[in-house]
């Protein structure tokens, strides 16, 4: 088998859309896709994402909140930006990687007004349901070397 793809996930706090991608990305392609996530504005990690992603098997507990700068230097083949801010504010990469845009909502603004952890979770289990939807379809989505 050739090299994996090579694929950013990239929000803008690294809480948790990208960490969730991320999460997917390895656990259910993990031996075709080298998957990595970044902030433009990290954030640390959110702890009702870990939960969701928890409940779903992944455990993602172990995921750190990175500046995109701290990856730069990775040849990616994609980045995928998951949030409209970090669609607008991606950085340019070099070399062939190319950024494509595929928006989720925000669970934590979702969430913002809800009465309890459980109402809030709703929406974690939506968006984290959604980005599996979409990891399942990669790399072939992406048309990876």
């Amino acid at each position: 088998m050739g090299q994996k793809c090579k694929i950013l996930f990239l929000c803008t706090g690294n809480s948790c859309r990208s960490q969730m991608a991320e999460g997917w990305a390895r656990h259910l392609k993990g031996d075709i896709i080298e998957a990595h996530s970044a902030g433009v504005d990290p954030k640390g990690l959110n702890p009702l994402a870990v939960k969701v992603m928890r409940e779903a098997g992944v455990d993602i507990s172990g995921h750190t909140s990175k500046h995109v700068d701290q990856v730069m230097s990775v040849p990616f083949d994609y980045v995928v930006t998951v949030c409209g801010h970090a669609d607008a504010t991606c950085p340019p990469f070099s070399g062939k990687t190319q950024v494509v845009h595929h928006g989720f909502d925000d669970p934590p603004q979702l969430a913002a007004h809800t009465r309890n952890e459980e109402d809030a979770l709703v929406h974690y289990r939506r968006v984290r349901d959604e980005i599996k939807a979409y990891i399942e379809t990669l790399p072939e989505r992406l048309h990876c070397p």
